[in-house]
């Protein structure tokens, strides 16, 4: 499937840094979608306030789809406003990241991750770390995000007309950081699983 540009008649703001077009912004955005490993999602609660996490995802090219827990609180918000922005990407010195305005279905039917998944995660996901069957287990809840308004931000003027390029070649792989914290978060909760379930069942953690 091949995601296209959001319609709709934007102009650019006389701002160096941003795009000269919607259509610009969106062949700069779309590639991240398809190369980055983990996204920002901010949604709004039931009280105004707003709420911000970083996720793993999965593009299938027209939507980002996302596994979380059912009761997380950003299943809880989107429950109440399905609208959220996604922002993606490394700012590292032009700050060439991706803003999303979106809208969020909340699927109703427990999650199905596809293996596709676990192989873009596969050296998070592992012996020793959360594995695809506690993922599965933990993770049920599929909401799938698709895009509205891909919205103009870079922070350099002089390449403001320049599509989103991959990283030139470094002789070995860089691990994303927020992949890597994610991954440890979702270590301990696995833990942290492992050893309730133990308890209830009277014995002692290894």
């Amino acid at each position: 499937m091949n995601a296209t540009a959001p319609t709709g008649t934007w102009t650019a703001p006389p701002r160096a840094g941003y795009d000269a077009s919607a259509a610009l912004t969106a062949a700069r955005v779309l590639p991240m979608l398809a190369e980055e490993r983990v996204v920002w999602l901010s949604t709004v609660r039931p009280d105004g306030t707003p709420h911000l996490c970083p996720t793993w995802f999965w593009w299938d090219g027209e939507a980002l789809v996302v596994y979380s827990k059912p009761d997380a609180v950003k299943v809880r918000n989107l429950r109440a406003n399905p609208r959220l922005m996604v922002a993606v990407g490394d700012p590292e010195d032009d700050f060439a990241v991706g803003l999303i305005e979106a809208g969020a279905d909340v699927d109703q039917q427990p999650a199905v991750v596809p293996d596709a998944f676990f192989a873009k995660y596969a050296d998070e996901l592992g012996p020793g770390r959360l594995d695809a069957t506690t993922f599965r287990a933990l993770y049920t809840q599929a909401i799938r995000i698709t895009p509205s308004r891909f919205l103009a931000w870079r922070g350099r003027g002089d390449h403001a007309a320049t599509v989103h390029r991959s990283p030139a070649p470094s002789p070995a792989p860089r691990t994303p950081r927020l992949a890597v914290r994610l991954a440890a978060a979702l270590d301990r909760i696995a833990d942290r699983l492992r050893a309730s379930q133990l308890e209830s069942l009277g014995a002692s953690p290894a």
